[in-house]
């Protein structure tokens, strides 16, 4: 599975990079406006940071200005994957771009008809919002399974790019159900690697280390 980072904030996203476990970066205008950055400013430095995909989300909802903006930001770097919304324009904008050769994210997938769809358009990406399902009382890793098993049927090339993560626990079920991709918030991230236990042994080795009076540099 591959990790992305759900953010704007590039300081957060140099220092998951370096772990490298970071295999892209995911935005959308909400993040953005909050960076205080120009957003094609915002998108050129996090592509000079991540090699993977980065999601630039395009604000029009026609589309003749969906490809007018999708230009503009594919000539950012050659790492650039377009985000277009789940609705027809953007499926047509979809399969333009991607017969193109560019990346396409399409986001605010809420059910398998629209993630059909999405694949039969020939995006790069689905990226459907468990967070939000659960919100509303649906079944959002239900929704994840259901796509993972309708594109291994007919060996669709669109990855499953599972969104609106909220919890660790999402990330593992999706892993699980064979997802490609994770997109989550860097505090989640760093949640994976929590464990009391890890916390509790290594506690008591290096108790255990500083009653030998011992230091490996001498």
């Amino acid at each position: 599975m591959k990790f992305f980072i759900d953010t704007a904030d590039t300081d957060e996203i140099k220092d998951l990079a370096a772990t490298g476990m970071v295999d892209g970066v995911t935005t959308n205008p909400s993040l953005a406006a909050t960076s205080g950055k120009s957003f094609i400013e915002l998108i050129t430095e996090i592509c000079a940071v991540v090699d993977g995909p980065v999601s630039a989300e395009v604000t029009a909802t026609d589309f003749p200005t969906m490809m007018k903006e999708a230009e503009v930001l594919r000539k950012i770097a050659d790492n650039v994957a377009i985000k277009v919304p789940l609705i027809p324009d953007g499926l047509k904008a979809c399969k333009a771009l991607t017969d193109d050769g560019t990346m396409v994210n399409v986001t605010l997938c809420f059910s398998p008809a629209q993630a059909l769809l999405t694949a039969k358009a020939g995006a790069t990406f689905v990226s459907p919002f468990v967070g939000r399902l659960d919100d509303i009382g649906a079944d959002g890793m239900g929704l994840i399974d259901e796509i993972c098993n309708i594109y291994a049927n007919y060996d669709y090339e669109t990855e499953v790019l599972v969104a609106s993560i909220r919890s660790p626990m999402h990330v593992v079920e999706a892993a699980r159900m064979g997802a490609h991709v994770a997109t989550m918030p860097p505090k989640t991230l760093r949640q994976l690697y929590q464990h009391p236990l890890t916390d509790k042994g290594l506690k008591a080795f290096l108790d255990d280390w500083t009653k030998s009076g011992q230091s490996i540099l001498g």
